[in-house]
């Protein structure tokens, strides 16, 4: 994917265009990368265009809670935020898999906020569907039981076999390992996944 795939891009006059592509700096990195930590000031924005990347919070002697995760075509609203007014990250942002993207440094973007309504739109809309997205995890922590937010995690996965470990899956939902071990089990025994090491397949 490039850079004229972003929906804001091709809204942009020639010469913004033009900027853009003479100030972005591709990048590749790999998995398991942290890309920023939570209490960081970030000084670029990260343009992604393959992969994915996960934000999550962690306070002290806690789990680690995911915030969500960053797909193709989005930016990070975490990443902006720190870049935009010079505050600290709220979050850790770390590669889930191999990602390529490009980097805007902090004059660049300020330069394209001030010049492009466009790319403005095209923020302020990542940041309303963040805004609704944590809304509804802090909703899910306070209201929903474990058991109920993990088949619900489960059943929203792409494909019916996941490759995760049982540790991983409590870092998505900010719980301890021994505690997902055992609803899985007890998912297992209704009948609703199969599980297998480093994996569960859906029913």
């Amino acid at each position: 994917m490039e850079l004229n795939q972003f929906t804001f891009y091709n809204h942009l006059s020639p010469d913004l265009q033009n900027f853009v592509l003479t100030h972005a700096r591709p990048i590749t990195v790999p998995k398991n990368t942290i890309l920023f930590y939570q209490g960081d000031v970030c000084k670029d924005i990260l343009l992604l265009t393959d992969g994915n990347v996960r934000l999550y919070i962690q306070g002290e002697g806690v789990e680690e809670i995911t915030l969500y995760t960053l797909k193709p075509l989005e930016q990070c609203v975490v990443n902006t935020a720190s870049l935009v007014a010079q505050n600290v990250a709220i979050g850790t942002a770390v590669t889930e898999t191999d990602i390529k993207g490009y980097l805007l440094d902090h004059e660049s973007i300020r330069s394209l906020m001030a010049q492009s309504p466009d790319y403005l739109s095209f923020m302020f809309s990542l940041f309303t569907v963040r805004l609704s997205s944590l809304a509804t995890l802090v909703e899910d922590i306070k209201f929903k039981r474990l058991d109920v937010r993990l088949l619900e995690w489960v059943n929203h996965q792409e494909n019916n076999r996941i490759e995760m470990t049982h540790e991983q899956i409590a870092i998505q939902l900010g719980t301890s390992r021994v505690v997902i071990s055992r609803l899985l089990k007890d998912l297992e025994r209704k009948g609703k996944v199969c599980l297998e090491r480093g994996a569960i397949e859906r029913v």
